[in-house]
C-alpha cells in the first residue's frame, strides 16, 4: 500500500485532482467529506462543537450551519483551533478504519486540506501539493463558490502559506493550467505512484513540467 496525501490551498483544484486520481484507480479517503459525517446530526462530533460555539451554529433542521461557523472561526485563529481539537481526533480515527479496509496494493489518497498546518507530512509516503496562485484562488472562491472577496481572503489566510505547502511536497501538481493540461499532469502523477506502490524506482517527477 502506498499512502499518499493529497493537500492544497482553498480553491487550488485539490477536488479536482482527487477525482482524477480516483478514476486512474486510487482509493479516497476524502477528510472534509468524513469531517462532515463526524458532525452530522445525533453524532458526539456534533454535541461537542455546540457545546463549544452554542446552538447559534446549528440550521433549523439541527444540521450544522456550516457557512455560519466558517464564519466565525476562519476570523478568529483561537476558536479555529477549538473545532479544530474537536473534529481532526474524529476526522483521524476514520481515516484509519478506511485505510485499513483498503487492498494491500492499493494507493490510497488522503485529501487532507489542513496536511501542512498540521504538521502530517511524516504519515505519509508520498505528499501530493496542488498549487495555484494566490489570484486564481481567490477567483475561483468568489466565482465558482460564490463567496464574499472578504470571506474567501480570511480562509486564504488562515491556511498555510503558498510556500509552507510547497516545502514539503513531493510531487507539485500545477493547477494554473487550462483542465486538459491538469488532466495530463494528473495522469503522469498516477503513474509515478504506482511506480512507487510497486516499489519500482521510476523517474521521479518531484515538480510540474511548467516549473
Amino acid at each position: 500500500m502506498l499512502k499518499v496525501g493529497l493537500t492544497g490551498g482553498i480553491g487550488a483544484g485539490k477536488s479536482e485532482v482527487s477525482r482524477l486520481l480516483v478514476e486512474h484507480g486510487a482509493v479516497l479517503i476524502d477528510a472534509d467529506r468524513i469531517a462532515r459525517e463526524v458532525v452530522a446530526p445525533g453524532t458526539p462530533g456534533l454535541a461537542a462543537v455546540v457545546e463549544a460555539f452554542g446552538e447559534d451554529v446549528l440550521a433549523e433542521d439541527g444540521s450544522l450551519d456550516r457557512p455560519k461557523l466558517g464564519s466565525i472561526v476562519f476570523a478568529d485563529p483561537g476558536r479555529l483551533a477549538v473545532l479544530n481539537s474537536i473534529v481532526h481526533p474524529l476526522v483521524g480515527a476514520r481515516s484509519r478504519e478506511l485505510e485499513e479496509a483498503a487492498a494491500r496494493d492499493a494507493v490510497v489518497v488522503h485529501d487532507v486540506p489542513l496536511l501542512t498546518e498540521n504538521g502530517l507530512a511524516p504519515l505519509y509516503d508520498v505528499v501530493v501539493v496542488v498549487d495555484a496562485s494566490p489570484e486564481t484562488q481567490l477567483d475561483r472562491l468568489v466565482r465558482l463558490r460564490g463567496m464574499t472577496e472578504a470571506d474567501a481572503r480570511a480562509r486564504m489566510a488562515a491556511q498555510a502559506t503558498r510556500e509552507k505547502r510547497r516545502e514539503i511536497a513531493d510531487i507539485v501538481i500545477d493547477n494554473d493550467v487550462p483542465l486538459e493540461a491538469l488532466q495530463r499532469r494528473v495522469k503522469d502523477v498516477w503513474e509515478e505512484l504506482v511506480r512507487r506502490a510497486h516499489g519500482e524506482q521510476g523517474s521521479p517527477q518531484p515538480r510540474s513540467p511548467q516549473e
